[in-house]
């Protein structure tokens, strides 16, 4: 059985979304949980940390990487097949679009790029069309980074937001264990 990492970034309102999903790749994968350290300890209007820990625990049966150090085998020792950032926000991504290697997401991702590892992204961004862009478009264009279609989420109070089709992510890893983008991108 794949091993998938299913990393968790700080979009905070996706989080139910994203855990749907990850319950649902659990049904077909062993999954290696992540969070950024801020979606490990923040507390929202969404929900608790801890209450969000606990069911990322029980989905996937195991203890979660939250650190630099703890995310940084996932790559060389192999222990995953792919990575999934779900969500993924403007901010990781424009991370990993420039390098920086600051959180434990963006150490997952450099670790897994590191061996070829196919890395998915799955975005939810209020500035993926205005100052994410040009982060976007070069991850678009870089070996072995897939995005789960994506689309406006609210066009007339948000024109600037972009989220990910999270139902899409079977399909978006599956195509890109093929090496293949799933099109079309934008829907």
């Amino acid at each position: 059985m794949r091993t998938i990492a299913f990393a968790l970034c700080g979009s905070f309102c996706t989080f139910e979304n994203a855990l749907k999903q990850l319950a649902r790749l659990r049904e077909t994968y062993e999954i290696l949980p992540v969070m950024s350290e801020t979606a490990y300890n923040t507390d929202t209007r969404f929900g608790t940390a801890e209450s969000f820990r606990r069911r990322i625990r029980e989905i996937c049966g195991r203890e979660i990487i939250h650190t630099i150090a703890g995310a940084e085998p996932i790559g060389p020792k192999h222990l995953a097949d792919a990575l999934v950032v779900m969500p993924c926000t403007g901010n990781t991504a424009a991370k990993i679009a420039n390098a920086v290697t600051d959180t434990s997401v963006t150490m997952a991702v450099k670790s897994g790029l590191r061996i070829k590892m196919p890395v998915v992204l799955a975005l939810a961004s209020n500035d993926a069309l205005g100052a994410s862009c040009r982060n976007i478009g070069t991850l678009l264009n870089t070996k072995h980074i897939f995005f789960t279609p994506l689309g406006q989420d609210d066009p007339e109070k948000k024109p600037n937001s972009l989220v990910a089709h999270f139902e899409l992510l079977p399909e978006t890893l599956e195509a890109a264990f093929r090496g293949e983008q799933l099109q079309p991108v934008l829907r």
